[in-house]
């Protein structure tokens, strides 16, 4: 079975540089297999990232995992960026949903080479909740570029000291993917220990509230992405 990525359109897709590298595009996955691969994306009801091995995968999701963990995707962003990921560690997170105090102005951590962003909503009507490609760390309306979270819409960047970015908060389902090629293996072992504790830190919580449902809401240190 072949990709269910738009390949030419990823290899046509221009890369700007202002105010840092990037480039987008509306409909990164093919337009027969978008929504089949949304319906099957993981029930996450918490906010943060988790890891791959901490949520259900199911057949149609899995075939996308399959399409970015392939020589072809990374030779498309070497080539884009000019920076070789061939050989460099890959780390995928999945998002499912955004709380108030997410989407703060923040850039990626130096242990990250290039971010890539797919959004896995079937649509997305909401004025906030909208990835911003930013100008400077301070303000949110200072911005080059802003990305919908529809079906398909991706984002890629290459990482850098000014790779400001952030959205207006919103609350509710938000579901993306997250694809990180990393500076080395000792750091992708770093981001999923972590991402894999914090996922059991929620499930732990979760069966907490359930047997003693709290007065108040969560107050879990915020987590920028």
């Amino acid at each position: 079975m072949g990709s269910v990525l738009n390949l030419d359109a990823l290899r046509n897709s221009q890369v700007k540089n202002d105010p840092f590298p990037y480039f987008t595009l509306d409909h990164a996955i093919k337009e027969q297999d978008v929504l089949e691969i949304i319906r099957d994306f993981p029930k996450i009801t918490d906010g943060g990232s988790f890891n791959l091995a901490d949520v259900n995968i199911r057949p149609n999701f899995d075939r996308l995992l399959k399409s970015v963990d392939t020589p072809e995707f990374r030779r498309i962003l070497t080539d884009k960026f000019g920076v070789n990921v061939m050989h460099l560690p890959m780390m995928i997170t999945l998002r499912g949903y955004s709380r108030q105090k997410d989407g703060k102005i923040h850039t990626d951590s130096k242990t990250k080479v290039l971010t890539i962003l797919i959004y896995m909503n079937e649509s997305w009507e909401h004025a906030t909740g909208r990835l911003r490609v930013l100008r400077d760390g301070k303000d949110i309306h200072n911005y080059a570029e802003e990305i919908s979270a529809g079906p398909g819409q991706l984002i890629a960047f290459k990482v850098t000291d000014n790779g400001w970015h952030g959205y207006i908060p919103y609350e509710g389902q938000r579901q993306s993917i997250q694809i990180n090629f990393l500076t080395g293996e000792g750091a992708s072992s770093k981001h999923k220990f972590f991402h894999g504790l914090s996922a059991k830190l929620k499930a732990l919580r979760r069966g907490r509230q359930k047997s003693n449902p709290p007065a108040s809401r969560d107050t879990a240190p915020h987590d920028t992405m």
